[in-house]
């Protein structure tokens, strides 16, 4: 008979979720939102000292690589943002997956809260778990 970890779903551990987080150090990520950042560069992942990787839903501390004239945030600036898509596929306790097309993040205010006042593309239902619900509320469309 097989191991019931491996053909329930349900049953998974937060450790088997761990492994399908795949933003680090030096990661780049596109920004979703009309703050005027277009790419920014993950410089920390916050959550523990030794934590290495981010998913969806989580926090990083990043630098702004590539901003519009004139806009909100400058190139170099230290921001922090919540990842709301990536390309890794990440498997959800119904035993389904989902991914996306590329890595993006919402720049995001010490609250919580977005720094800017729209979303662009879809984000991960993982955003309603870990409370953002602003970004949730402002977001087109929620996988």
């Amino acid at each position: 008979m097989p191991d019931s970890r491996f053909t329930d779903p349900v049953r998974l551990s937060p450790l088997e979720f761990q492994e399908q987080e795949v933003i680090q150090q030096e990661s780049r990520l596109r920004v979703a939102d009309n703050t005027g950042a277009k790419e920014i560069l993950c410089i920390r992942v916050l959550g523990g000292s030794g934590r290495r990787y981010a998913g969806i839903g989580d926090v990083i501390v990043a630098t702004v690589k590539d901003a519009l004239p004139g806009a909100g945030v400058k190139k170099g600036d230290v921001v922090k943002a919540v990842i709301v898509r990536t390309v890794k596929e990440r498997r959800r306790p119904d035993g389904s997956y989902i991914r996306f097309d590329e890595n993006a993040a919402v720049i995001i205010r010490d609250s919580g809260d977005p720094r800017g006042t729209r979303i662009f593309g879809p984000v991960g239902r993982e955003l309603r778990d870990k409370r953002f619900m602003r970004i949730i509320s402002l977001a087109p469309e929620v996988l």
